[in-house]
């Protein structure tokens, strides 16, 4: 299983990077404010930040106990993603709904919307962390296969 360290580069790194992606993308596509949609997306980020490490050792926790490994299938992570966006998006509608003064409708459009486009970013994150970062176990099995 990934360490303390790497948990922690991980969750920053995935919500840094979103930031710099999503703030533009939803001032466009919503026609808000930067300021708005960035305050958003800060506090959004930030409580995904601790959202990502509680969820991502859990998860981890889970496929060691059900699988015996943190090793990820294609199914696996599709699976991760989405209960992954699922959390966040029941915390975070009433703060979006409350802090741009729209509606719960409006809100929840606006944060299944920051959710989808998590949805992919998130699997495309993870998958290119885990290549560039590999699980000590995985770069062990990979070693061993290694002429």
């Amino acid at each position: 299983m990934r360490n303390l360290r790497d948990r922690i580069r991980h969750a920053l790194s995935f919500e840094i990077i979103g930031l710099l992606l999503i703030t533009p993308l939803g001032t466009w596509a919503f026609a808000m404010p930067m300021q708005d949609i960035g305050v958003v997306s800060l506090v959004g980020a930030t409580i995904a930040t601790g959202w990502n490490y509680l969820y991502n050792l859990g998860f981890d926790h889970a496929m060691m106990r059900l699988r015996g490994s943190v090793l990820k299938t294609i199914p696996i992570r599709v699976l991760h993603a989405v209960l992954f966006e699922l959390g966040l998006l029941l915390v975070l509608l009433p703060f979006i709904a409350w802090y741009l003064g729209v509606s719960l409708m409006q809100a929840l459009l606006m944060d299944v919307s920051f959710a989808l486009f998590y949805l992919v970013y998130a699997f495309v994150f993870n998958w290119v962390y885990d290549i560039v970062f590999p699980v000590p176990q995985a770069a062990m099995a990979r070693q061993r296969r290694a002429p």
